[in-house]
């Protein structure tokens, strides 16, 4: 293909297009990619150029991009059913992608019993603030509530937003928000200098603090288990989770565990909340469920909150959320076959080692002076890279791309999330072409 044909499409898109967290003044300076196809953990551009997809395309790929078997699950799909209402219907993808979820759902002191789905993850995040809310309302009383943690995201609509803590994002819509009171995440407190157990017990007290100050109003705590992602892939101790739990219990509040990044075997196991061994009563999951294909997304919960939404039609205790295309049998295909290859193929147990590798392999760029810390749980790193005046992370990531690796920061964290089933050989590459970027950009 000519080299003219990318400018000339970015031109036609600068023209017609708004595109999200984009500044469109600076639009065409960062060089944006024309993808034109893909294939496996390859990205493909207009003009022919070649790149590892080392974001699993914002976080949701699992096998990478064309896996033959959910291609043709959703081309068997088609052929039999593409669109029909959830709303006083129902249909056998939805139904068996409901039974495969609760199958792989977490196993504890309680377990997931239903699943509501919704479109994407910040829609299913404002649906579980709606049933914690209301089953604050119909087991008791109302507890208008919720807390969130310092750094959390989690979405863009106006509830989503409400329980995120990320000023950059947020501060603009504060006068139309939920209320909410904010605890310490485990970040807040070095764990390099006290240890990441130290860190985790410090806003363990924190949240219990907020709680013995404002339980009685609290219908939820929400956090994403483990690691808060768009934070900047900020990890934490296994044991702050369960302390979450225990004080959720002790204070009569739902534990909402968003796992819209985490899960989905990302971390290195099928979901994040296994770390510490407990089961939330909303458990939200996004992103990798379709395998990146399609949008979908669900909560699943506790039948002890599914049952204080049934009775008599008068007495109003229906759960009246839903979307048109709420369990779109398309959707729906792509995640069964996705979840259902995932146990075939033991892709869980792939990422863990996955996850591993990289590890080794991001080690030594801990000795490079730009390099301020490195984080990483399973298939989710982060390498900080030093202030170098504005937009260090986006420099870095255009010299990776130069070497063949695409790459997306937050802020001066590059990320690395790739596929699941990535190799070894292409593992390297990934995390060599991010040490020559660094050496680079930081010469």
């Amino acid at each position: 293909m000519p080299k003219t044909e990318s400018s000339a499409w970015l031109a036609r898109d600068a023209a017609a297009v708004w595109h999200p967290f984009t500044q469109h003044s600076r639009w065409l300076d960062d060089e944006p990619t024309v993808v034109e196809r893909a294939e496996g953990p390859w990205l493909y551009d207009i003009d022919g150029n070649k790149y590892l997809d080392g974001v699993s395309s914002l976080w949701v790929t699992t096998f990478g991009h064309r896996e033959p078997a959910i291609d043709a699950a959703i081309r068997d799909q088609l052929g039999r059913l593409d669109h029909a209402t959830f709303l006083g219907a129902t249909h056998r993808p939805g139904i068996e992608l409901a039974e495969e979820l609760l199958a792989t759902a977490p196993r504890g002191d309680r377990a997931l019993g239903k699943v509501f789905y919704a479109g994407d993850g910040s829609s299913a995040v404002e649906a579980a603030l709606k049933m914690a809310y209301q089953y604050s309302v119909q087991t008791g009383r109302a507890k208008p509530l919720f807390v969130r943690l310092a750094q959390a995201y989690h979405g863009d609509t106006l509830g989503s937003v409400s329980v995120g803590g990320i000023d950059l994002f947020h501060a603009t819509y504060k006068p139309l928000l939920l209320k909410t009171v904010e605890a310490p995440s485990p970040a807040d407190f070095d764990r390099r200098a006290t240890g990441e157990a130290e860190a985790a017990a410090e806003a363990a007290a924190g949240l219990e603090k907020v709680m013995a100050e404002h339980g009685e109003e609290v219908c939820a705590i929400i956090l994403e288990p483990m690691v808060q992602a768009a934070a900047g892939i900020l990890t934490y101790d296994a044991a702050y989770l369960a302390a979450a739990r225990r004080i959720a219990d002790r204070h009569g509040a739902l534990l909402i565990c968003d796992e819209v990044a985490v899960g989905v075997g990302r971390t290195g196991r099928m979901w994040a909340s296994e770390h510490a061994g407990i089961v939330p009563d909303l458990l939200i999951a996004a992103k990798g469920l379709t395998a990146g294909y399609l949008p979908l997304s669900a909560v699943l919960t506790t039948d002890e909150v599914y049952e204080a939404f049934l009775g008599a039609p008068a007495e109003a205790r229906t759960f009246f959320h839903g979307h048109t295309y709420t369990a779109n049998p398309l959707c729906a295909a792509a995640a069964l076959a996705n979840l259902r290859l995932m146990r075939e193929r033991s892709l869980v147990e792939h990422a863990e080692k996955l996850g591993d590798r990289l590890g080794v392999l991001l080690a030594p760029l801990a000795e490079r002076e730009a390099v301020t810390d490195i984080r990483r749980l399973g298939v989710m790193a982060a390498v900080d890279v030093a202030d170098k005046g504005e937009r260090a992370g986006v420099a870095v990531c255009r010299a990776a791309k130069k070497r063949g690796v695409w790459l997306r920061p937050l802020g001066n964290s590059v990320v690395l999330m790739p596929p699941l089933a990535l190799r070894d050989e292409e593992a390297e590459l990934l995390v060599g072409a991010l040490d020559e970027a660094i050496a680079e950009v930081y010469a």
